[in-house]
């Protein structure tokens, strides 16, 4: 029989999912655990004269857990401080969709970083040419050219959710 693996998300306090990550590939058996995630996005700053590269959290708040066992996952994390809930209908854990398993994979990518697009604007349209934006421009609601972001609606986790990613302009004509 083959092994079904689930994705479940976990609400945690903003600011904590690093170490609630961390928590939990530490106190928790890889057998209930198979892989752990916070998803992060590049950004470029202005700091003191030179420009870097940060890294931010994609989703405040969520850590996402790779199991076989959900009910066991959700009993584990009731013993790990920071918790909120596992997300759940009707008391049962909730997996995420295959699609939006495969958007976070390719999104993401092995990292589990979105990393810095870059793209144009020629006669006021966006082309993206590098980066995880690419095909994507018609999820972008807004460009922040001096912040290098831009902020999207997307389709996934079953309703359109508002995210910001790093994006650079390189020129506009």
């Amino acid at each position: 029989m083959e092994n079904v693996y689930v994705w479940c998300v976990a609400k945690v306090r903003s600011g904590s999912e690093e170490n609630i990550r961390v928590q939990c590939k530490e106190k928790i058996s890889p057998d209930i655990i198979l892989d752990c995630y916070v998803f992060y996005y590049e950004e470029k700053r202005h700091i003191r004269g030179t420009w870097v590269i940060q890294e931010k959290v994609l989703f405040p708040g969520y850590v996402f857990f790779v199991t076989e066992e959900a009910e066991k996952l959700k009993e584990e994390l009731s013993h790990i401080h920071g918790i909120s809930e596992l997300l759940e209908n009707d008391g049962n854990v909730v997996s995420l969709a295959e699609e939006d398993v495969y958007f976070l994979k390719m999104f993401g990518g092995e990292e589990q970083t979105v990393v810095l697009s870059e793209g144009v604007i020629e006669k006021s349209k966006l082309r993206v040419y590098a980066g995880p934006l690419m095909g994507k421009e018609q999820y972008i609601r807004k460009i922040d050219r001096h912040k290098r972001k831009a902020l999207l609606e997307m389709p996934i986790f079953g309703k359109v959710q508002k995210m910001q990613v790093g994006l650079e302009v390189v020129s506009k004509t």
